[in-house]
C-alpha cells in the first residue's frame, strides 16, 4: 500500500492529514503529489468526489515559504462556494504549519479582504471577477506566485470566465508552475493548457476509482422519530460483518453509538475528538471484528482503508454529491462487493434526488424490513440466546421457571403459548410504531388520508403544481394522489395510507410558488 510517506510529504503535513483522518492517498493524491513537488505543469482530468483538492494542497503548502510575507499561490474556482471548501480544507491540512491562507469572492466585504490581504497572505482562492477587482485595485500582487491553480476548470469556462482567466494569468511572472483541474476536456481548456503551460503532464483519474461498481446503492424512506428504530431492523435482517455508519456531527455519533451498544449491538464512536491513541485502538478494533459497527464523521472516517467493510450506511444524508461519493468508496474495495444504505427523512428527499443527479449513479428504493421478516432472521440468533440461558442461567432461571408453571397451573395455559408470548414481549421491546402517526377520521376514501392546506387559488395552485410538489417531496408516482379540491383559499388532497406519514412530514412548512404552506390531517365531512 502506497502511503503518504512514500510521495515525499513533509511530517507537519502528515501529521495533519492523518489527523484528519486520511490513511491512504487516493489515487489522484498518488499521481499528482509527486508531480507537483517536482514542478512540472499538470493537467487533472478529475471529478467531484475523487480527492482532488488535497491532491494538490498537500504539495503547495509545502512549496510555501511561510517567512516570505506575499502571495505565492493563487487558486481560482468557479463559485465562493468552492472557494470556501478549498480554503478550509488547505486551513486543515496547513494547520501545523504557518501558512497563511485567504479566500475572496463577490458578496463578502472587500473591505476586510483589503485588510487581510496587507497584514499578509501566502494563499489565495478566489473567484475570477473578485480576483480581478483586487488586481485592478492593486490590492493584490502576484509578482511573487509560483503556482497558480484553476479548479474545476470546465465549470469556469461553462460561466463565461475565460476572459477574467486569461486577465490574471497576464498579471503572473514568466516563470511559475500551472495546475488545471476539470472533470471534463472540452477544446477551450486544452487551448488554454496549450497557450499558457509548459510540457504538461496530464493526469486522468475518474470516479470509478473512488466509488466501486460493485457497490449496491439503496434508501430507505423514514421518519425522524423512528430514525434509530429502522436502523436497528435494517441491522438485524441484513448481514452485517462490518459496517460504517455515517452521521453528520460528532454529537449525533457519539448519541448514535450510545444507543446502538444499549441495544446490544458491536459499536464504537470515531471523531475528531478522540487522541490518536483512541483513534488507533478503535480502529484496531474494527479491523480485527471485536467492533461490527463504525459509528463516524465524514472528516474522521476520511482515508480509511478496511477491505472487508460490506456495509456503509448513510444515517444522517450527506450534504453534498462529493461527500457522498466519499463515503459510499468506503465499501466494495479489493474486488468485493459492497452495499451502502442511506436512510432519508421527508425533508431530505430533494437533497437525496440531488445527489442521485449528480453522481449519475443507480439508487434502489426499499421498504423497511417489516417486524415478520426480522423475527425471521432473528430466529436462529434467539435459539442460540435462549439455549445458553438455559445452561447458564442457575438461580435466575428459577425464578421465571415459577411465573411459567403459575401461568400453566393457575391459568390453564399452554406452556408453548407462554414462550411464544414471552419472546414477542421481548420482541416487541424493541419495536417501533409501523409509521408513528395515527391520523384517525379524515373524511376520506377508503385506504386514503385526506389532508388541508392553508392555501389554494389566492397563490396560483393548481393540481399539476400540487401534484408534481407532493410526488417529488414523498417520492411518489403522481398516479397515487388521489381527489384534490382547490378553493380560494385552502386546499384538500387525498394520499394513500401507507404514505401519509411521509407526506405530511415532508410537506410541512414546505413552499408552493413561493409561497409557504402548513399541512394538517383534515376534519372528517360532516354528515347530513
Amino acid at each position: 500500500m502506497i502511503r503518504f510517506e512514500d510521495l515525499g510529504v513533509e511530517p507537519t503535513i502528515l501529521k495533519a492529514i492523518h489527523d484528519i483522518g486520511f490513511e491512504k492517498p487516493s489515487p489522484i493524491q498518488e499521481k499528482c503529489i509527486p508531480k507537483i513537488l517536482e514542478g512540472v505543469d499538470l493537467i487533472g482530468q478529475a471529478q467531484t468526489g475523487t480527492g482532488k483538492t488535497a491532491a494538490f494542497a498537500i504539495p503547495i503548502l509545502q512549496r510555501i515559504n511561510s517567512r516570505y510575507g506575499k502571495v505565492q499561490s493563487i487558486i481560482l474556482t468557479p463559485t465562493r462556494e468552492l472557494a470556501i471548501q478549498v480554503s478550509g480544507e488547505i486551513r486543515r491540512i496547513g494547520k501545523n504549519s504557518r501558512v497563511k491562507t485567504l479566500p475572496i469572492y463577490g458578496g463578502q466585504s472587500i473591505g476586510r479582504q483589503i485588510r487581510a490581504l496587507r497584514q499578509g497572505v501566502h494563499i489565495v482562492i478566489g473567484t475570477p471577477g473578485r480576483v480581478l477587482d483586487h488586481i485592478h485595485r492593486r490590492t493584490l500582487k502576484l509578482d511573487a506566485v509560483n503556482i497558480m491553480v484553476l479548479d474545476e476548470a470546465d465549470e469556469m469556462l461553462d460561466m463565461g470566465f475565460v476572459d477574467d482567466i486569461e486577465e490574471v494569468m497576464r498579471h503572473l511572472p514568466e516563470e511559475r508552475q500551472m495546475l488545471l483541474f476539470s472533470a471534463t476536456m472540452p477544446p477551450e481548456i486544452l487551448r488554454l493548457s496549450k497557450r499558457y503551460m509548459k510540457q504538461a503532464k496530464r493526469i486522468s483519474v475518474n470516479k470509478g476509482d473512488v466509488a466501486a461498481p460493485s457497490v449496491t446503492q439503496v434508501y430507505y424512506k423514514v421518519l425522524e422519530k423512528n430514525k434509530l428504530d429502522g436502523l436497528c431492523r435494517i441491522l438485524d435482517s441484513d448481514d452485517v460483518e462490518l459496517g460504517i455508519v455515517f452521521c453528520r456531527t460528532k454529537k449525533g455519533v457519539d448519541e448514535l453509538a450510545e444507543a446502538l451498544q444499549s441495544r446490544g449491538y458491536l459499536a464504537s464512536a470515531l471523531h475528531g475528538d478522540l487522541n490518536q491513541m483512541q483513534r488507533n485502538r478503535v480502529m484496531q478494533d474494527f479491523r480485527n471484528g471485536r467492533i461490527e459497527l463504525l459509528v463516524a464523521t465524514d472528516v474522521a472516517a476520511r482515508g480509511i482503508d478496511v477491505s472487508n467493510v460490506s456495509h456503509v450506511i448513510n444515517y444522517d444524508i450527506p450534504q453534498d454529491a462529493e461527500s457522498y461519493v466519499h463515503r459510499i468508496g468506503r465499501t466494495g474495495r479489493a474486488g468485493k462487493s459492497g452495499i451502502a444504505m442511506t436512510l432519508v427523512t421527508p425533508r431530505e428527499m430533494k437533497l437525496l434526488n440531488t445527489i442521485h443527479r449528480e453522481t449519475k449513479s443507480s439508487l434502489e428504493a426499499r421498504n423497511l424490513p417489516t417486524l415478520e421478516e426480522v423475527a425471521e432472521k432473528q430466529q436462529a440468533t434467539w435459539i442460540e440466546q435462549v439455549l445458553n440461558a438455559i445452561h447458564d442461567g442457575g438461580d435466575d432461571v428459577k425464578v421465571f421457571k415459577e411465573t411459567v408453571q403459575t401461568l400453566a397451573r393457575e391459568h390453564g395455559v399452554d406452556i408453548l403459548d407462554v414462550a411464544a408470548a414471552a419472546l414477542k414481549l421481548a420482541f416487541d421491546e424493541r419495536s417501533p410504531e409501523a409509521d408513528g402517526y395515527r391520523f384517525g377520521e379524515t373524511g376520506a376514501a377508503p385506504g386514503m388520508v385526506r389532508f388541508f392546506i392553508n392555501a389554494g387559488k389566492n397563490i396560483d395552485m393548481n393540481p399539476r403544481d400540487l401534484v408534481k410538489t407532493i410526488a417529488d417531496a414523498a417520492d411518489i408516482s403522481d398516479r397515487e394522489i388521489g381527489k384534490i379540491n382547490i378553493f380560494d383559499r385552502f386546499t384538500f388532497v387525498e394520499v394513500p395510507e401507507e404514505v401519509a406519514p411521509f407526506v405530511f412530514e415532508a410537506l410541512q412548512q414546505s413552499r408552493i410558488n413561493g409561497a409557504r404552506i402548513n399541512m394538517e390531517p383534515a376534519r372528517p365531512r360532516e354528515k347530513r
